[in-house]
């Protein structure tokens, strides 16, 4: 029988149940993000955030419920982001807001604060189709893409065949970016991915 020592019982704060949910989540993220989902075992989870693993699994029907949970938190800041970075402005052009995307995401995969896509790695440790983590995974990437495709529609001068093509170029580019930033460093290729969808809007839009 483990007993909790003086310390880890002084670590347990009481909080409500909404706010202790997403503690444990805040923790579970930065681990599962920085050590892998699978190397990351529910001791661990629940030591670092000083609760009992009796409280996470009232909130958590497994850890697999637990991953499903911070894919999903995860996932929507990503698409309130974009959708913050691409919004329409007085002045800003199309064009402007599908490159701004690039922009920031080369800002977020630099060396001190960027593993890899946590989406893909995601996919990656849970291969399945049928989990709940890899379905939300792959949903924010299909988002993205259509996110991408209703950028594209809005560019003048590209023609109403080609716009399925660009937005999966652009795309392509995305994913281009992050395994290269996770293989080679944010100074590699990965530098060179806004400049690469400039290129490509250019040459649908007839400004190349």
């Amino acid at each position: 029988m483990n007993i909790a020592s003086p310390s880890q019982v002084a670590k347990r704060v009481v909080r409500p149940a909404a706010e202790t949910r997403e503690h444990i989540l805040d923790v579970a993220e930065r681990l599962f993000y920085w050590d892998g989902i699978r190397a990351t075992g529910v001791d661990k989870i629940t030591h670092e955030a000083g609760i009992a693993p009796t409280t996470l699994y009232r909130l958590f029907a497994s850890k697999d419920d637990l991953v499903a949970a911070y894919v999903d938190r995860y996932a929507a800041g990503y698409r309130d982001w974009i959708d913050t970075v691409t919004a329409p402005a007085p002045g800003v052009s199309t064009r402007e807001r599908i490159l701004a995307y690039f922009h920031g995401l080369a800002d977020h995969t630099g060396p001190d604060d960027f593993r890899g896509c946590p989406f893909l790695m995601a996919l990656a440790e849970y291969p399945d189709a049928d989990s709940a983590a890899h379905a939300s995974a792959s949903a924010v990437k299909a988002w993205v893409r259509d996110k991408l495709r209703e950028l594209v529609d809005e560019l003048p001068g590209v023609k109403p065949r080609a716009r399925a093509a660009v937005a999966d170029q652009l795309a392509l580019v995305v994913e281009g970016l992050y395994g290269s930033a996770a293989a080679l460093g944010s100074d590699g290729p990965a530098r060179r991915a806004r400049a690469l969808a400039a290129l490509i809007i250019d040459s649908a839009t007839g400004r190349a």
